[in-house]
């Protein structure tokens, strides 16, 4: 069995095998960019950044996909189903920070994770994700409804 500090092994059955594409700089990097593996930010700066972006655009699919897509309340109504998805999301990351008490291990791709991605961790994580998910939401619909208010302005205009 390996270790949990061994960040890469030659062996296919430990789950964590180094290839071209996870080891690349360019993957490494990618990576490291992310919210989630981003050096010295926060659990509640991390929850907020994902729930922004998921909020975003989550509301676009819902707008144009949804069954009420082609009536005066479809903006609305995909508000509505985003800040829904959002709080389904929010209590699945809080049943995960119910059950998890590790620190994450290293792996080839991420082979510094942030140690504060415990329960306590998650948790703090979670209720940022509620927020942002939500904000990202509101912002995206009041971007979309005033859609022709905004682009009456010179620089938005055609």
């Amino acid at each position: 069995m390996a270790s949990p500090q061994a960040v890469s092994s030659p062996n296919p059955e430990v789950s964590n095998l180094a290839t071209p594409v996870n080891s690349s700089g360019i993957i490494q990097s990618f990576i490291s960019n992310l919210p989630a593996y981003r050096a010295g930010l926060a659990p509640q700066r991390r929850g907020l950044e994902v729930g922004m972006a998921h909020g975003y655009f989550l509301l676009g699919p819902f707008t144009l996909l949804g069954p009420l897509r082609h009536t005066d309340q479809a903006y609305l109504a995909g508000l509505a189903a985003t800040i829904g998805l959002v709080v389904i999301l929010s209590a699945c990351l809080s049943i995960y920070a119910a059950v998890v008490t590790e620190p994450p291990l290293p792996s080839v791709a991420a082979p510094t994770p942030p140690a504060n991605f415990n329960g306590k961790g998650w948790g703090e994580f979670t209720s940022a994700f509620l927020i942002g998910g939500v904000g990202g939401a509101a912002v995206a619909y009041l971007l979309v409804a005033n859609l022709p208010v905004l682009s009456s302005f010179s620089i938005l205009a055609k």
